[in-house]
């Protein structure tokens, strides 16, 4: 079984492996400051459709927009990001977004109904853009530092974890606080994700401890007992994603090679 990326190796450290929303393709990024295309055959090679370089953008997040015809890249030490419109072939830079006042743009997440498109910003504030225009709708602020987001499967709600282990929950429309409870154990919030059929949250913290909660005790409850508690990795949980049946949870630690954990 070759790697995906045989026909294309990136020079430096890949931050982003994801498969497109609808076709055969599988995208990497990296701190090389590329995004390379490649279409997803078989096990053998797999070749590559196209790769784009942003000059001194060393890339900290890619992702495929929901209907796969962009790719939004931020970087490692910048304030603005790049959109890659595919149907175009035009890359388009966004070199500051009004009202968002941040020295750097790293972390963010797209809403799953494909609307919004959420900046996760230093001092604990989360920044609203319309998916459409890339403009900002509204800021929300959580106590302390933000470190991870995630969108419910209906794009109706934001989970966002903070540093001191604290989740709160946002409601997307009013841009209101719904609810917040406390990550049990948490030293430091790394991670956070929901499941696709809205049953389950998942929570990593530094200390390698994944806690998985029903959603409904985390509406309710400000100290909710995880269902599960997932001990396996020794080094920080970096990231948690559910599989598309709620069947299997995957929880890595990009701190030490080959930490990834299917449970």
């Amino acid at each position: 079984c070759l790697p995906a990326n045989q026909e294309r190796f990136a020079n430096g450290k890949l931050v982003t492996v994801q498969f497109h929303p609808s076709a055969q393709v599988v995208m990497t990024a990296g701190h090389d400051r590329s995004v390379s295309l490649f279409q997803v055959k078989n096990f053998s090679l797999n070749p590559k459709i196209q790769s784009i370089y942003l000059e001194s953008f060393p890339i900290y997040k890619a992702h495929f927009s929901v209907d796969g015809e962009q790719v939004i890249a931020t970087g490692t030490h910048h304030s603005m990001f790049f959109v890659y419109d595919m149907i175009a072939g035009s890359i388009i830079p966004i070199p500051k977004v009004r009202g968002v006042e941040e020295k750097f743009l790293r972390n963010f997440e797209l809403s799953p109904d494909g609307s919004f498109m959420l900046l996760i910003g230093t001092s604990g504030y989360l920044h609203l853009l319309s998916m459409k225009t890339k403009e900002l709708i509204s800021t929300m602020k959580v106590n302390g530092r933000c470190t991870a987001s995630a969108f419910t499967p209906d794009s109706s709600k934001i989970y966002s974890y903070s540093k001191e282990g604290e989740v709160f929950i946002w409601d997307v429309r009013s841009r209101k606080c719904l609810h917040k409870f406390e990550d049990e154990g948490s030293l430091e919030g790394k991670c956070i994700a929901v499941s696709k059929n809205n049953q389950y949250v998942a929570c990593g913290s530094s200390s390698g401890v994944v806690n998985l909660y029903t959603t409904d005790a985390c509406l309710k409850e400000n100290h909710p007992k995880p269902v599960k508690a997932i001990m396996n990795l020794v080094t920080s949980a970096t990231c948690v994603t559910f599989n598309p049946t709620t069947e299997i949870l995957a929880v890595a630690s990009r701190d030490t090679d080959e930490a990834v954990k299917l449970v």
